[in-house]
């Protein structure tokens, strides 16, 4: 299974074999992507983007990490500010069989509507 895990905060193994029910992490070949998100508006109207992209980049490796245990390859790239943007960026190159939103199930309604992949949520 080809998975793409959506990282806008803090993403932890479990967290994502509980939205994958049934299924498991061994095997995988797991993208995640850590969106650069700026914190505040001034930073993203200043275009100080340094500082988002650091915290993102820290934010995949960590995810990668943590499911490096479970599956069979894990990395992380750091994308566009725009998660929905980010995961399109990351599919251009990697065909996912699903794709893993976490806390936001507002986004992952959008990413399934938008996609032709299959979203799941936790």
């Amino acid at each position: 299974m080809k998975l793409l895990v959506l990282a806008t905060e803090k993403v932890t193994a479990e967290a994502v074999r509980s939205a994958l029910p049934g299924e498991e992490l061994d095997g995988a070949e797991v993208l995640v992507v850590a969106p650069a998100v700026n914190q505040s508006a001034v930073a993203f109207w200043m275009s100080d983007s340094d500082e988002a992209i650091d915290e993102a980049q820290a934010r995949g490796d960590a995810a990668a990490d943590a499911l490096g245990d479970d599956a069979a390859s894990a990395t992380a790239v750091t994308g566009e500010s725009e998660p929905l943007l980010a995961v399109q960026d990351a599919l251009a190159t990697f065909q996912a069989d699903r794709i893993v939103v976490l806390g936001d199930a507002d986004l992952a309604a959008a990413a399934q509507e938008r996609f032709d992949v299959p979203v799941v949520s936790g």
